[in-house]
């Protein structure tokens, strides 16, 4: 009998192990719930039925959150990597030193510093400019992105044999030249799948802004279980927010992995 590939058939009978693991456990928690409840309750399922919906709108304003934090920290941290590499050594001291405090920062006292710090609004002349609780989440999720992006620019970068750059020089092409058409589209490949990990692991981590007042997905699961005032349902109403999640990261978790096979191939 022909042994199964470890890359392909291993991966794939893991998921389905994991996918029906968590239904397995979520049909249980309903199960449990459709037992411990009096005849004059609704049932778990119904219940989650009823809620499910402000739930699944809460996880919705988490990938929101996350998404804004990616793309802000995204922007910030590639300039910040550029200017790890940069010739001039104050810039290069400067953007290594703040990468690195907001690399090593824990996520959410950097959250809790700039929802306490920034301000709910600025005016500015005759204009008020509004900071709301989730835009300061936005930041405060950002500031570490912005070090991790840092990081991955920076290997990429370093990582392109400093043959191209010799090569470059004797085209005469100036160090901005050279970055632009040269080093930086070749360090594409190599810091996508990172930045994708990045971003999966930025949205499983976005639950940190319920801690600090934001409505989103366990916020509202929250109020959905105070609203029932049944301890019962605590396990399937988590286990179904839980899903949304994996649901949606899995994905990007597996196009990673293929992203990594192709550039290991033909990078």
């Amino acid at each position: 009998m022909k042994a199964l590939a470890p890359t392909q058939a291993t991966p794939r009978y893991w998921t389905g192990a994991g996918l029906a693991f968590a239904a397995a456990l979520l049909a249980a928690a309903l199960a449990h719930s459709a037992l411990a409840a009096t005849r004059t309750e609704a049932t778990a399922f119904q219940e989650l039925v009823r809620w499910g919906p402000l739930i699944f709108t809460g996880f919705l304003f988490n990938l929101l959150v996350a998404t804004l934090a990616m793309a802000l920290g995204t922007f910030a941290g590639a300039v910040l990597g550029l200017g790890q590499v940069s010739p001039v050594r104050a810039l290069a001291v400067g953007s290594d030193w703040t990468t690195q405090f907001f690399r090593n920062a824990p996520w959410l006292v950097l959250l809790f510093y700039c929802i306490f710090l920034i301000p709910y609004e600025v005016r500015i002349g005759g204009v008020t400019i509004p900071f709301p609780a989730w835009v300061k989440a936005v930041i405060g999720l950002g500031l570490p992105v912005m070090a991790n992006v840092s990081e991955i620019v920076r290997g990429a970068v370093l990582s392109i044999p400093t043959g191209q750059w010799e090569s470059a020089a004797s085209l005469a092409f100036n160090r901005r030249q050279t970055l632009w058409r040269i080093i930086l589209p070749q360090c594409v490949k190599r810091m996508l799948p990172p930045w994708m990990n990045l971003y999966a692991i930025l949205t499983t981590s976005s639950p940190l802004i319920s801690i600090v007042g934001v409505q989103d997905g366990m916020t509202q699961t929250r109020a959905a279980l105070t609203a029932t005032n049944r301890p019962d349902l605590m396990l399937p109403f988590y286990l179904f927010l839980l899903l949304l999640f994996f649901l949606y990261c899995y994905p990007i978790a597996r196009a990673t992995r293929a992203l990594e096979a192709k550039f290991a191939v033909k990078g």
